[in-house]
């Protein structure tokens, strides 16, 4: 019989994972790893400012991610440096200011690690709530807007004289980034967010024939991972938020191996 911490466990990585696979499948299009490395960086900032003006964690997380999202947008119409650069410069800078800030509040118990790799087995009943309802959100958004998303992924120009609106698309896709981050914290920590983004759906791209599909196989994946390493976890009394990526990685390299029926020439071009 599974204990009540480990169920609560299951319940909130795979309700993430099933928010993250469509959403990750977006950043392998748009080729924005980088920017996910970012974000998640910003990350402690927010809990930085939460601790020190006594304020809601996620709530705190969400808005310091988002700011850094318009920021990017406002910084990258300048032109004065490349995207990449912008990057970063605000994904290391959001990183140190946050340590710094958190090095003056002597007066506050801080566990870095936890927030650095998560720490899904202390999750709660809200925290799963926030979770699912987080995560409905975020797919809800993602099924509502998207043709004009994969459209902007694909051309964003073609998209643009279709009247798609493709920077108001990139503008919510960060927003939706941001809040994915904000209930994926807790769960697999600052450093490991874009791991968990990233890894299933590049695993889902190699048994997907449409887009569609490559998100719900990645969805699958994701929680497929997120049994595997809780339960390796379990036995092998390793960190839970690493054991989740490293099932990922495991997926990711069995994607690789040839599939039956097909040639070598085939995997190449697959």
């Amino acid at each position: 019989m599974l204990d009540d911490f480990f169920v609560r466990a299951l319940l909130a990585g795979i309700g993430l994972a099933l928010t993250t696979g469509p959403l990750g499948c977006f950043v392998i299009w748009r080729r924005m790893a980088y920017f996910g490395d970012t974000m998640a960086h910003s990350a402690l900032l927010g809990v930085a400012l939460s601790l020190f003006f006594s304020v809601n964690l996620m709530l705190s997380v969400f808005v310091v991610a988002a700011v850094v999202s318009l920021l990017l947008i406002v910084l990258q119409k300048r032109q004065g440096l490349s995207a990449d650069a912008l990057l970063g410069i605000l994904s290391h800078a959001t990183l140190a200011i946050g340590l710094v800030m958190v090095a003056f509040m002597t007066w506050v118990r801080f566990d870095l690690i936890a927030f650095l790799f998560g720490d899904i087995l202390a999750v709660t009943p809200m925290d799963i709530a926030v979770v699912w309802c987080g995560g409905a959100i975020v797919l809800a958004t993602i099924a509502y807007l998207w043709r004009p998303l994969l459209a902007a992924t694909v051309n964003s120009e073609l998209a643009e004289a279709e009247g798609m609106r493709p920077e108001t698309a990139k503008l919510v896709f960060m927003l939706l980034m941001a809040i994915v981050i904000a209930i994926a914290m807790k769960i697999v920590g600052i450093l490991l967010i874009t791991s968990l983004l990233i890894i299933p759906a590049a695993a889902a791209r190699r048994f997907s024939s449409t887009p569609e599909l490559m998100a719900v196989i990645a969805s699958g994946l994701g929680a497929v991972a997120v049994v595997i390493g809780l339960f390796g976890s379990l036995n092998y009394d390793t960190p839970s938020g690493p054991s989740i990526v490293v099932a990922a990685l495991l997926l990711f390299l069995v994607s690789l191996l040839p599939r039956p029926g097909r040639n070598s020439e085939d995997v190449k071009g697959g």
